[in-house]
């Protein structure tokens, strides 16, 4: 493929990609289509087809993008800093994922969908990426707790990952829950991304 057709097509999911994110700011999941996406690009609906058989591999891609974006914050962590106690590597992971509110919405609501309606090649492409997330983590862990072991550092990632997929509902509440929250007579404690993963992290290094 001719160089400029690699940049157009890359330039094209991308866009596609960006409107994608753009509606799922402020619609569901469901209420999203292939046509919605298509009103937000600059190009017809049908050439979405070109680069994605379906609604599911234009998130997928969404979801790849996140955890790539997230990988190059905990580098950034891990390039930037000599040093770090439990406190300090607590609140730079917290406050990773609280700029990544995106990656932690899909996860929760429609990870397992995403990936079964899609491409093997595209799922694979998305699995690279969820790969290097967890060799970055452990990486940051090899680095600033050396006096962990292997066994540990497994047993951290092993339950932080799954962790993050209840991160979401945890923190974003509608007004409609908290109506049945407070109807049900749950005395709820609201969280942040930030506070919910700083109080996390820091429980499973101190373990």
């Amino acid at each position: 493929m001719p160089a400029g057709s690699i940049k157009r097509t890359n330039a094209r999911k991308e866009e596609i990609i960006n409107a994608c994110e753009k509606l799922y700011r402020t619609m569901s999941f469901k209420e999203i289509t292939i046509k919605e996406i298509g009103n937000e690009t600059s190009f017809s609906r049908t050439s979405i087809y070109n680069y994605y058989e379906t609604k599911e591999e234009i998130f997928l891609a969404l979801l790849k993008r996140e955890y790539d974006m997230w990988v190059l914050n905990l580098e950034e962590i891990i390039e930037k800093n000599n040093k770090m106690n439990n406190e300090q590597i607590a609140k730079a992971i917290a406050h990773s994922l609280d700029e990544r509110k995106q990656l932690l919405k899909i996860l929760s609501m429609n990870h397992y969908d995403l990936e079964e309606n899609s491409r093997m090649e595209l799922l694979i492409e998305f699995k690279v990426s969820y790969g290097n997330a967890l060799k970055t983590m452990t990486k940051l862990l090899e680095k600033f707790r050396p006096d962990i072991d292997d066994r540990k550092c497994k047993q951290f990632i092993y339950a932080f990952f799954p962790f993050m997929f209840g991160i979401y509902p945890y923190t974003v509440v509608t007004e409609k829950q908290k109506e049945a929250m407070k109807a049900a007579k749950i005395d709820y404690v609201y969280s942040s991304v930030y506070d919910l993963t700083y109080v996390e992290v820091k429980k499973l290094l101190e373990s």
